[in-house]
């Protein structure tokens, strides 16, 4: 157990906090990452890796059903191309460049081509509507757009003159553009053989480019969710970029051994960390799928051993399992849950099935592609419980991040032998973080503050003051606390909490959520604000409820009938409590009904 940061409490953190309890739990050494001191850029790391390592793979793709390898020195190749050619048709320090579509090799020469250049990508989502890539045009104002395909090209083609700013548009796949006739637009092959031509003409020109960079210029524009309104530009540089790159590997090491498939968009702030400043730092090697189509097939051939993956998808991959096994024959089926209920008891009890191992997992593992897995991870949303174990019973060293596009992502993250399933673990190396206003359960506001931040949000003062304290700690608007071991559990957003008559805050979301991990748990609502404690009103789900009373033999008729009887009542009251022994005593739930069920049933508190 590692020594636990505890709140802060009942501080304003626009104020100096000298007795922070600043300890750093991460080893502060990674085999195989170069040091930093003359280091100061993403390109010049790039051009260390060329110079140090050539010959060994960086990145491949997957193209017509077969792989094909990028060494450094593919790598470096492309981005000098590409940089050169920039510079040759006026992209100079401080202008702006778009990059969108799927993840491909091309997409991160792009973007250190134009870091290059002093200049700053921004990513966009590749399903962005015409409208969105209007408004980050209007406020970013490229002067380059880098686009995959024809379907990309028509976004910018259609906006017509709307774009003014806009002087080259470069793509990628040639396939369906002989059509077009704009002279904005022209083929990346083309586009690197101006580089290349100027290369040879001069063969230091651009090592001679990269030597100026400095470290407090501006890499990336990373757009934020705008999820109240239209999206922000953090502005992210050199420094804060590479920097915090490290802090992350301190708390999860890779190296030139490891292999990541990068499925994420890069448009987001972890892809960004993972198949661009990991890639450079560690030279961890990044794949790229053919489709998305064929993503688990490659996912599979690749066999990476470290997966960061949405909650959701790691729900689709258990539920999926789960499904399958239920098709499968009698005998299978036997194994599969004497394994699981094996390897989910061992994982309770802090250890590992080796029986379950046998019988079961190793076989799974390698259906799925985790073989090779030595770090996995997810964040963005809550993971349910027994889909965290179910992996974690699989060997699958999952664990749970935590942070935003203004803090370079993540910057929490549990320890292998410290997972908790409902918090986000403890804090990066040398970053800080405070709950601030917090009540007698400890829950407030989580603050932050580190030397890696944002710069700012891009062209705009005013959102920028409002995310800082003067001293430099960011708001991050979310609600939690630190539980006894001193992880650190987000509830909910600030501004959504509730408050019983007591002055005890909660997040009605939360609870709920917890509530429909169950299986047997359809739909919950939470009732307490301005009340003196907190109550549930459940559905159950009908179909997993009336198999469960059909294999016990308790006769039913309705849906109303099957919530009227006294079992269902107590299956139901179990889930409620199992969910109870998460949460702090403010929180708990203290009467639960069914929707079906005008009883108002109290919770045994001999039971709770």
């Amino acid at each position: 157990m590692s020594e636990a940061k505890m709140p802060v409490n009942n501080v304003d953190p626009s104020t100096e906090i000298n007795n922070f309890d600043r300890k750093n739990i991460w080893p502060t050494h990674v085999e195989g990452v170069p040091s930093l001191d003359n280091i100061n850029s993403l390109p010049a790391l790039l051009l260390h890796n060329v110079n140090h390592h050539a010959a060994e793979v960086a990145m491949r793709e997957k193209e017509f059903g077969i792989w094909q390898s990028y060494t450094w020195n593919d790598y470096y190749t492309h981005v000098r191309n590409i940089g050169l050619a920039m510079a040759d048709m006026g992209f100079k320090k401080g202008d702006v460049a778009v990059i969108i579509g799927d993840n491909r090799p091309a997409w991160i020469w792009s973007e250190i081509a134009i870091q290059a250049n002093r200049g700053m990508s921004l990513g966009i989502y590749r399903d962005a509507l015409e409208e969105e890539i209007l408004f980050l045009i209007d406020y970013a104002k490229p002067k380059f757009i880098f686009a995959e395909d024809e379907e990309q090209v028509d976004k910018f083609l259609s906006l017509g003159d709307r774009i003014p700013s806009v002087k080259k548009i470069v793509y990628a796949d040639p396939r369906g553009m002989r059509k077009y006739d704009d002279e904005r637009l022209i083929s990346l092959e083309d586009f690197e053989e101006i580089g290349r031509l100027i290369q040879s003409n001069d063969n230091g020109i651009f090592r001679r480019f990269i030597k100026k960079i400095e470290l407090k210029d501006i890499a990336v524009l990373c757009a934020t969710s705008g999820t109240t309104g239209n999206p922000k530009l953090t502005m992210l540089s050199h420094k804060a970029l590479l920097h915090h790159c490290l802090s992350y590997l301190q708390a999860d090491p890779k190296n030139s051994n490891d292999e990541y498939v990068s499925t994420l968009p890069l448009s987001w702030i972890m892809e960004q960390i993972y198949a661009v400043g990991w890639s450079l730092l560690s030279r961890m090697k990044i794949n790229f799928v053919e489709e998305a189509e064929t993503m688990m097939a490659d996912f599979r051939e690749i066999g990476p051993t470290f997966v960061l993956f949405a909650p959701r998808l790691w729900e689709q991959i258990a539920g999926d399992v789960r499904a399958n096994i239920m098709d499968a024959d009698k005998f299978k089926q036997f194994m599969f849950e004497f394994g699981m209920a094996r390897g989910i008891k061992a994982v309770e009890n802090g250890t590992r099935s080796k029986l379950a191992d046998i019988l079961l997992f190793k076989a799974l593992k390698d259906r799925l592609g985790l073989s090779n897995v030595t770090s996995a991870a997810t964040g963005g949303a809550a993971l349910g419980p027994d889909t965290f174990k179910f992996f974690l019973a699989m060997g699958v060293p999952l664990r749970q991040l935590y942070g935003q596009t203004e803090s370079l992502g993540a910057y929490t993250l549990h320890e292998m032998d410290d997972v908790d399933f409902d918090s986000v673990g403890h804090a990066f190396n040398d970053v800080e973080m405070v709950i601030d206003n917090a009540d007698k359960e400890g829950i407030g506001e989580v603050v932050v503050r580190h030397d890696n931040m944002m710069d700012g949000y891009y062209l705009n003062e005013d959102a920028t003051k409002e995310a800082f304290t003067q001293n430099n700690w960011m708001r991050t608007g979310d609600a939690g606390y630190y539980n006894k071991s001193g992880h650190l559990i987000i509830i909910d957003r600030i501004s959504d909490l509730a408050q019983t008559n007591s002055g005890k805050r909660f997040s009605p979301a939360y609870i709920e959520n917890k509530l429909k991990f169950s299986a047997y748990i359809a739909e919950a609502v939470i009732l307490g604000n301005k009340q003196d404690y907190l109550t549930a009103i459940i559905c159950i789900r009908f179909p997993i409820v009336s198999k469960w009373a059909e294999k016990n033999r308790i006769s039913f008729t309705t849906y109303t009938d099957l919530s009227a009887r006294e079992e269902t009542y107590n299956i139901l009251r179990d889930e409620v409590e199992i969910v109870n022994k998460t949460l702090p005593e403010a929180q708990k739930i203290k009467k639960f009904i069914f929707i079906q069920d005008p009883c108002n049933r109290m919770i045994l508190s001999t039971r709770a």
